[in-house]
Protein backbone atom coordinates (compact mmCIF):
# COMPACT_ATOMS: atom_id res chain seq x y z
CA UNK A 1 0.00 0.00 0.00
CA UNK A 2 0.22 3.71 -0.52
CA UNK A 3 0.82 5.00 3.15
CA UNK A 4 0.64 8.52 4.22
CA UNK A 5 2.38 9.13 7.65
CA UNK A 6 1.62 12.67 9.77
CA UNK A 7 4.46 12.94 12.71
CA UNK A 8 6.41 9.89 10.54
CA UNK A 9 9.95 11.59 11.67
CA UNK A 10 8.64 11.37 15.43
CA UNK A 11 9.64 8.89 18.19
CA UNK A 12 6.85 6.39 17.22
CA UNK A 13 6.78 7.79 13.69
CA UNK A 14 10.36 6.85 12.68
CA UNK A 15 9.85 3.10 13.86
CA UNK A 16 6.12 2.67 12.75
CA UNK A 17 7.77 3.99 9.14
CA UNK A 18 10.98 1.32 9.67
CA UNK A 19 8.52 -1.65 10.10
CA UNK A 20 6.21 -0.43 7.16
CA UNK A 21 9.35 -0.15 4.70
CA UNK A 22 10.13 -3.82 5.83
CA UNK A 23 6.80 -5.02 5.06
CA UNK A 24 6.82 -3.66 1.60
CA UNK A 25 4.82 -0.30 1.44
CA UNK A 26 5.96 2.80 -0.10
CA UNK A 27 5.69 5.48 2.09
CA UNK A 28 4.69 8.95 1.99
CA UNK A 29 5.24 11.39 5.41
CA UNK A 30 4.47 15.12 6.02
CA UNK A 31 7.28 17.53 7.31
CA UNK A 32 7.86 21.15 8.02
CA UNK A 33 11.57 20.63 7.70
CA UNK A 34 11.31 17.66 4.66
CA UNK A 35 15.49 17.47 4.67
CA UNK A 36 15.87 16.69 8.11
CA UNK A 37 13.06 14.38 7.93
CA UNK A 38 14.71 12.69 5.15
CA UNK A 39 17.86 11.74 7.46
CA UNK A 40 15.65 10.47 9.60
CA UNK A 41 13.38 7.86 8.22
CA UNK A 42 14.00 5.08 5.56
CA UNK A 43 15.69 5.96 2.03
CA UNK A 44 12.84 6.37 -0.34
CA UNK A 45 10.48 7.38 1.37
CA UNK A 46 8.38 10.71 0.34
CA UNK A 47 8.57 13.58 2.58
CA UNK A 48 6.44 16.61 1.37
CA UNK A 49 5.26 20.12 3.37
CA UNK A 50 1.65 19.61 3.62
CA UNK A 51 -1.10 16.87 3.39
CA UNK A 52 -2.74 18.54 0.72
CA UNK A 53 1.06 17.96 -1.45
CA UNK A 54 -0.33 14.34 -1.85
CA UNK A 55 -3.48 15.00 -3.58
CA UNK A 56 -1.69 14.27 -7.02
CA UNK A 57 -0.21 10.81 -5.12
CA UNK A 58 -3.14 9.64 -3.47
CA UNK A 59 -2.23 7.18 -0.23
CA UNK A 60 -4.23 3.84 0.41
CA UNK A 61 -4.02 4.55 4.18
CA UNK A 62 -3.23 7.35 6.14
CA UNK A 63 -1.82 7.09 10.05
CA UNK A 64 -2.36 10.32 11.79
CA UNK A 65 0.50 10.58 14.59
CA UNK A 66 0.98 14.92 14.17
CA UNK A 67 0.66 16.96 17.26
CA UNK A 68 2.98 19.32 19.46
CA UNK A 69 4.48 17.52 22.93
CA UNK A 70 2.02 17.90 25.46
CA UNK A 71 3.77 17.98 28.39
CA UNK A 72 6.46 20.06 26.77
CA UNK A 73 5.97 23.59 29.07
CA UNK A 74 3.21 25.21 31.03
CA UNK A 75 -0.07 25.35 29.83
CA UNK A 76 -0.80 29.23 29.32
CA UNK A 77 -3.79 29.95 27.02
CA UNK A 78 -1.24 30.42 24.00
CA UNK A 79 0.32 27.03 24.58
CA UNK A 80 -3.09 25.24 24.90
CA UNK A 81 -4.31 26.68 21.66
CA UNK A 82 -1.09 25.49 20.35
CA UNK A 83 -1.26 22.15 21.67
CA UNK A 84 -5.18 22.10 20.05
CA UNK A 85 -3.83 23.47 17.03
CA UNK A 86 -1.43 21.05 16.57
CA UNK A 87 -3.50 18.28 16.39
CA UNK A 88 -6.65 19.10 14.79
CA UNK A 89 -5.58 21.64 11.79
CA UNK A 90 -3.40 18.58 10.29
CA UNK A 91 -6.13 16.38 11.34
CA UNK A 92 -8.53 18.85 9.49
CA UNK A 93 -6.29 18.77 6.51
CA UNK A 94 -6.07 14.28 6.64
CA UNK A 95 -10.30 15.15 6.60
CA UNK A 96 -10.10 17.85 3.20
CA UNK A 97 -7.80 15.29 1.58
CA UNK A 98 -10.49 12.13 1.56
CA UNK A 99 -12.79 14.82 0.46
CA UNK A 100 -10.85 15.98 -2.29
CA UNK A 101 -9.60 11.97 -3.49
CA UNK A 102 -13.20 11.05 -3.24
CA UNK A 103 -14.37 14.03 -5.33
CA UNK A 104 -11.73 13.18 -7.72
CA UNK A 105 -11.23 9.63 -7.72
CA UNK A 106 -14.52 8.43 -6.39
CA UNK A 107 -12.58 6.52 -3.95
CA UNK A 108 -10.48 8.01 -0.49
CA UNK A 109 -8.20 6.21 1.84
CA UNK A 110 -9.85 3.00 2.67
CA UNK A 111 -8.49 3.35 6.63
CA UNK A 112 -7.12 6.24 8.81
CA UNK A 113 -5.55 5.56 12.33
CA UNK A 114 -5.25 8.29 13.99
CA UNK A 115 -3.50 9.04 17.49
CA UNK A 116 -5.45 10.26 20.48
CA UNK A 117 -3.87 9.55 24.07
CA UNK A 118 -5.20 8.37 27.81
CA UNK A 119 -6.01 12.20 28.13
CA UNK A 120 -8.95 11.60 26.43
CA UNK A 121 -10.68 10.13 30.08
CA UNK A 122 -9.24 13.02 32.37
CA UNK A 123 -8.74 11.75 35.97
CA UNK A 124 -10.38 8.65 36.77
CA UNK A 125 -9.04 7.51 39.86
CA UNK A 126 -8.63 3.72 40.87
CA UNK A 127 -11.60 2.61 38.38
CA UNK A 128 -10.84 0.35 36.04
CA UNK A 129 -11.00 2.13 32.19
CA UNK A 130 -12.13 0.71 29.07
CA UNK A 131 -13.07 2.31 25.79
CA UNK A 132 -16.94 2.77 27.19
CA UNK A 133 -15.81 4.45 30.52
CA UNK A 134 -17.23 8.19 29.99
CA UNK A 135 -14.55 10.71 30.28
CA UNK A 136 -13.94 13.28 33.17
CA UNK A 137 -14.44 16.81 31.74
CA UNK A 138 -10.94 19.01 31.53
CA UNK A 139 -8.60 19.91 29.67
CA UNK A 140 -6.57 16.98 28.68
CA UNK A 141 -10.04 15.27 27.70
CA UNK A 142 -11.46 18.37 25.59
CA UNK A 143 -8.36 18.39 23.82
CA UNK A 144 -8.18 14.57 22.34
CA UNK A 145 -12.04 14.63 22.22
CA UNK A 146 -11.91 17.53 19.25
CA UNK A 147 -8.47 15.51 17.90
CA UNK A 148 -10.44 12.89 17.83
CA UNK A 149 -14.07 14.32 16.41
CA UNK A 150 -12.12 16.03 13.59
CA UNK A 151 -10.89 12.69 12.64
CA UNK A 152 -14.52 10.97 12.89
CA UNK A 153 -15.20 13.43 9.85
CA UNK A 154 -13.14 11.12 7.16
CA UNK A 155 -15.93 8.86 7.76
CA UNK A 156 -18.07 10.53 6.13
CA UNK A 157 -16.08 9.98 3.00
CA UNK A 158 -15.54 6.36 3.06
CA UNK A 159 -12.84 5.98 5.29
CA UNK A 160 -12.98 3.49 7.76
CA UNK A 161 -11.08 5.73 11.26
CA UNK A 162 -9.54 4.01 14.25
CA UNK A 163 -8.72 6.06 17.02
CA UNK A 164 -5.58 4.96 19.39
CA UNK A 165 -5.98 6.65 22.90
CA UNK A 166 -2.18 5.71 24.10
CA UNK A 167 -0.50 6.08 26.82
CA UNK A 168 3.25 6.12 27.61
CA UNK A 169 5.34 5.11 25.23
CA UNK A 170 8.45 3.25 26.31
CA UNK A 171 11.64 2.45 24.36
CA UNK A 172 15.21 4.25 23.86
CA UNK A 173 15.95 7.12 22.27
CA UNK A 174 13.25 8.83 23.36
CA UNK A 175 10.34 9.17 25.33
CA UNK A 176 8.68 9.12 28.62
CA UNK A 177 11.69 7.10 29.78
CA UNK A 178 14.77 9.18 28.33
CA UNK A 179 13.34 11.59 30.79
CA UNK A 180 13.08 9.53 33.38
CA UNK A 181 16.42 7.76 33.34
CA UNK A 182 19.04 10.28 34.24
CA UNK A 183 17.59 10.82 37.89
CA UNK A 184 16.96 7.25 38.44
CA UNK A 185 20.59 6.01 37.59
CA UNK A 186 22.02 8.69 40.11
CA UNK A 187 19.39 6.77 42.43
CA UNK A 188 17.74 10.30 42.69
CA UNK A 189 14.11 8.96 41.52
CA UNK A 190 11.10 8.96 43.18
CA UNK A 191 6.93 8.67 43.26
CA UNK A 192 5.40 11.84 42.24
CA UNK A 193 2.74 13.05 45.08
CA UNK A 194 1.33 10.01 46.64
CA UNK A 195 2.14 7.84 43.50
CA UNK A 196 -1.26 6.31 43.72
CA UNK A 197 -2.37 8.07 40.28
CA UNK A 198 -1.99 5.24 37.23
CA UNK A 199 0.43 5.16 34.18
CA UNK A 200 -0.59 3.89 31.74
CA UNK A 201 2.59 2.67 29.59
CA UNK A 202 3.32 0.77 26.22
CA UNK A 203 6.56 -0.42 24.51
CA UNK A 204 6.94 1.23 21.11
CA UNK A 205 7.39 -1.99 19.68
CA UNK A 206 3.56 -3.08 21.10
CA UNK A 207 2.02 0.42 19.84
CA UNK A 208 3.99 0.34 16.43
CA UNK A 209 2.44 -2.99 15.82
CA UNK A 210 -0.79 -2.10 17.27
CA UNK A 211 -0.93 0.01 14.59
CA UNK A 212 -0.19 -2.31 12.09
CA UNK A 213 -3.15 -4.47 13.61
CA UNK A 214 -5.77 -1.75 12.94
CA UNK A 215 -4.13 -0.76 9.55
CA UNK A 216 -4.91 -4.37 8.53
CA UNK A 217 -8.19 -5.37 9.73
CA UNK A 218 -10.95 -3.89 8.08
CA UNK A 219 -13.71 -4.36 10.61
CA UNK A 220 -12.10 -2.82 13.11
CA UNK A 221 -13.06 1.23 13.74
CA UNK A 222 -13.93 3.41 16.59
CA UNK A 223 -11.58 3.98 19.99
CA UNK A 224 -9.12 2.19 21.08
CA UNK A 225 -7.20 1.89 23.78
CA UNK A 226 -3.46 2.00 23.07
CA UNK A 227 -1.52 0.80 26.26
CA UNK A 228 -0.38 -2.63 27.80
CA UNK A 229 -2.74 -4.67 29.62
CA UNK A 230 -0.95 -4.12 33.08
CA UNK A 231 -1.13 -0.71 34.13
CA UNK A 232 0.75 0.71 36.86
CA UNK A 233 0.31 3.19 39.82
CA UNK A 234 3.20 5.92 39.93
CA UNK A 235 4.78 4.17 42.91
CA UNK A 236 4.87 0.67 41.13
CA UNK A 237 6.37 2.47 37.91
CA UNK A 238 8.81 4.01 40.75
CA UNK A 239 9.98 0.77 42.06
CA UNK A 240 9.80 -1.64 39.23
CA UNK A 241 11.87 1.18 37.09
CA UNK A 242 14.82 1.31 40.03
CA UNK A 243 14.92 -2.55 40.58
CA UNK A 244 15.74 -2.95 37.27
CA UNK A 245 18.69 -0.74 37.58
CA UNK A 246 19.71 -1.53 40.83
CA UNK A 247 19.14 1.82 42.47
CA UNK A 248 16.83 3.22 45.11
CA UNK A 249 14.04 5.46 44.52
CA UNK A 250 13.69 7.04 47.80
CA UNK A 251 13.54 10.62 46.87
CA UNK A 252 9.97 11.45 46.54
CA UNK A 253 8.38 14.92 44.67
CA UNK A 254 6.17 16.32 46.76
CA UNK A 255 2.81 17.26 44.50
CA UNK A 256 3.29 21.09 45.60
CA UNK A 257 6.06 21.19 43.79
CA UNK A 258 4.88 19.66 40.58
CA UNK A 259 1.87 22.07 40.66
CA UNK A 260 4.38 25.00 41.57
CA UNK A 261 6.98 24.24 38.51
CA UNK A 262 4.38 23.59 35.86
CA UNK A 263 0.76 24.78 36.99
CA UNK A 264 -2.08 22.74 35.31
CA UNK A 265 -0.01 20.59 33.13
CA UNK A 266 1.12 18.86 36.45
CA UNK A 267 -2.09 17.25 36.63
CA UNK A 268 -0.49 15.30 33.74
CA UNK A 269 2.31 13.87 36.43
CA UNK A 270 -0.42 13.45 39.27
CA UNK A 271 -4.01 12.05 38.02
CA UNK A 272 -4.03 9.38 35.77
CA UNK A 273 -6.39 6.47 34.16
CA UNK A 274 -6.52 2.43 34.93
CA UNK A 275 -6.68 2.69 31.29
CA UNK A 276 -7.30 -1.32 29.97
CA UNK A 277 -6.69 -2.06 26.10
CA UNK A 278 -10.35 -4.06 25.96
CA UNK A 279 -10.93 -3.94 22.50
CA UNK A 280 -7.50 -4.78 21.14
CA UNK A 281 -7.89 -7.71 23.15
CA UNK A 282 -11.13 -8.89 22.47
CA UNK A 283 -9.90 -8.49 18.54
CA UNK A 284 -6.81 -10.90 19.42
CA UNK A 285 -4.19 -8.70 19.67
CA UNK A 286 -1.53 -9.94 21.38
CA UNK A 287 1.44 -7.87 23.62
CA UNK A 288 4.71 -9.09 23.07
CA UNK A 289 5.62 -6.89 26.47
CA UNK A 290 2.29 -7.07 28.65
CA UNK A 291 3.88 -6.54 31.93
CA UNK A 292 6.49 -3.06 32.81
CA UNK A 293 8.98 -5.67 33.87
CA UNK A 294 9.36 -7.33 30.58
CA UNK A 295 8.97 -3.92 28.76
CA UNK A 296 12.04 -2.77 30.89
CA UNK A 297 13.95 -5.71 30.63
CA UNK A 298 13.87 -5.31 26.86
CA UNK A 299 14.54 -1.76 26.69
CA UNK A 300 17.06 -1.67 29.28
CA UNK A 301 18.91 -4.18 27.85
CA UNK A 302 19.38 -2.51 24.64
CA UNK A 303 20.96 0.78 26.41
Amino acid sequence: MRILITGGSGFVGQRLCLRLKEAGHRLQVVSRDPASARRKLPEGVDVRRSVLDFVDSPPHAIVNLAGEPIAARRWSDEQKNRLIDSRVNVTRDLVILCEQLRQANGKAPHVMVSGSAMGFYGDQGSREVTEQTPPHDEFAHRLCKRWEDTALEAADFGTRVALLRTGLVLDVGGGSLEKMLPPFKLGLGGRFGDGKQFMPWIHREDLVRSILFLLERDDLDGPFNGSAPHPVTNAEFTRILARQLNRPAALPVPALVLETAFGEMARLLLTGADMRPARLLEAGFEFRFPTLEQALADILGKR
